[in-house]
């Protein structure tokens, strides 16, 4: 079976596709916020209009600057990023009333790969609990043995069919597309890292972790010797 591969002109110009996605509702809100201005002239009105603008402009910013770190350079000329960085932008993205988050990654500075990769897995986290939860994220270790667990507790808690695949840098039928790039980005950045993502489902319940690939056939190797023993 040959193995597939994105061209990086299609990478490039599917992540563009997904973070103009991201920003394309709350910047269209914005618009529509300053239209209202324009010809209203009840202050009522006025008032929801730029409570609307506030609001939409606070999650365009919140969402780019999450993109920023998770899928650009961050303008970072070093190759660490500060972990509380990470926290911050993912608390923003994440600013809702139906869904908390707790963090308990330590703030380090850490290989900028393996924290795009932890900013990736939190957008699968958040998807797997569609109408809100907590989404809990841990690690262990540190350098070259960090690892990364994730949790997300809700209602109807799932992952998409398709994400292992993708993951795995496999896509059913051999497409990615706009929607599908962000899982798929996520396992380059998990194979740059050197660490292997897996996801385990329990009713209302996920868990993805990710950790280093040679930890990872360690286990397998050993888990049959402990049950002959």
């Amino acid at each position: 079976m040959t193995k597939f591969a994105l061209d990086s002109l299609d990478l490039a110009a599917l992540l563009s596709s997904r973070v103009c996605h991201d920003v394309i509702s709350p910047v269209g809100a914005i618009v529509n916020g300053l239209e209202v201005l324009e010809e209203e002239k009840d202050a009522e009105m006025r008032g929801h209009a730029l409570a609307l603008i506030k609001s939409s402009a606070a999650e365009a910013s919140a969402r780019l600057q999450f993109c920023r770190l998770a899928f650009g350079a961050a303008g970072s000329k070093g190759a660490e990023i500060d972990t509380g960085d990470a926290e911050h932008v993912t608390r923003q993205l994440l600013a809702d009333e139906r869904t908390k988050l707790e963090w308990s990654v330590p703030r380090v500075l850490m290989s900028k790969n393996k924290v795009k990769l932890l900013l990736n897995l939190c957008l699968i986290a958040d998807a797997a609990i569609p109408r809100g939860g907590v989404i809990s994220v841990a690690s262990t270790g540190a350098g070259d043995e960090v690892a990364f667990t994730l949790e997300s507790k809700g209602v109807n808690a799932r992952i998409a069919a398709a994400i292992p695949a993708l993951l795995a840098g496999e896509p059913e039928e051999g497409v990615v597309d706009a929607r599908a790039i962000q899982a798929y980005y996520a396992g380059l950045v998990a194979k740059a890292s050197g660490l292997e993502v897996e996801i385990s489902t329990e009713p209302e319940h996920v868990t993805i972790t990710a950790r280093p690939a040679a930890a990872q056939a360690e286990q397998e190797i050993e888990t049959p010797t402990a049950l002959e023993a």
